[in-house]
């Protein structure tokens, strides 16, 4: 197998393991905001609130609930979204376009291979800057819900207890921490992008220097040259005088 074949069998399976991460990403994150009811708990702020609630038949219990003081920018939970997506989009559409490169044989331009590098490194950064914000703001969230690990359960375990809000808050560990496993391997995954698209460059690059327009100016210099070494010399104006009669 060529190394130009390998290099594209590579990047087109790292192409279908980015569409699988990407929709890891996309899937829990678009049910957790379901959920929430459009709102972002990435980043929201809150604290416990415990209050007396009277009961018909008992005495009045104290219980505690959740007061969210600020929910989340949407901005955070649309820009992980937004990476997820695109890279689901952009995973198919080139992991379908080296299935046809492996089946006709060819491979991209030197110009298109430029553009798919800068893109991958693009990419990258932002992917590992949708990592960095669901991390924190997952944290973030976490504080809250545990009360600053104040209270005597863990974030895993927060997901089944009660806060008595006006959403749905049963499985936001789950989606979340799938969601950036996920995105984690999705960043890895544009990393590994940016180096097999760097090194098709590389070879492309070389296979353009290397093609055939190459031979065929050594060989039009070469027979150019050996035009030039076989003519005759031009011949020189005899120094004998005339003699006239």
């Amino acid at each position: 197998m060529e190394l130009d074949r390998r290099l594209l069998l590579s990047h087109c399976a790292v192409h279908f393991l980015s569409f699988a991460a990407g929709l890891l990403v996309v899937v829990p994150m678009a049910l957790n905001g379901s959920a929430l009811k459009g709102r972002c708990a990435l980043f929201s702020t809150g604290y416990w609130r415990t209050e007396d609630q009277p009961e018909l038949t008992e005495q009045p219990r104290e219980f505690s609930h959740l007061v969210v003081q600020q929910w989340g920018p949407l901005a955070a939970c649309q820009f992980v979204t937004f990476v997820g997506i695109f890279t689901v989009l952009y995973g198919a559409a080139q992991g379908w376009r080296c299935l046809f490169y492996l089946h006709g044989g060819h491979d991209d331009t030197l110009f298109s291979s430029f553009l798919t590098v800068l893109l991958s490194v693009c990419v990258l950064f932002l992917s590992g800057g949708a990592s960095v914000i669901l991390f924190l703001g997952f944290s973030t969230w976490c504080d809250t819900v545990t009360d600053s690990h104040r209270r005597p359960y863990s974030c895993a375990e927060s997901q089944s207890v009660p806060v008595y809000l006006d959403v749905n808050t049963s499985s936001f560990y789950t989606e979340f921490s799938l969601a950036q496993v996920s995105l984690w391997c999705v960043t890895a995954l544009w990393l590994a992008q940016s180096i097999l698209a760097f090194l098709r460059l590389y070879h492309s690059h070389r296979r353009h220097l290397s093609g055939p327009w190459l031979h065929r100016d050594k060989e039009m210099l070469l027979g150019h040259s050996l035009t030039d070494s076989t003519s005759p010399l031009p011949s020189l104006p005899s120094s004998t005088p005339t003699l006239f009669v």
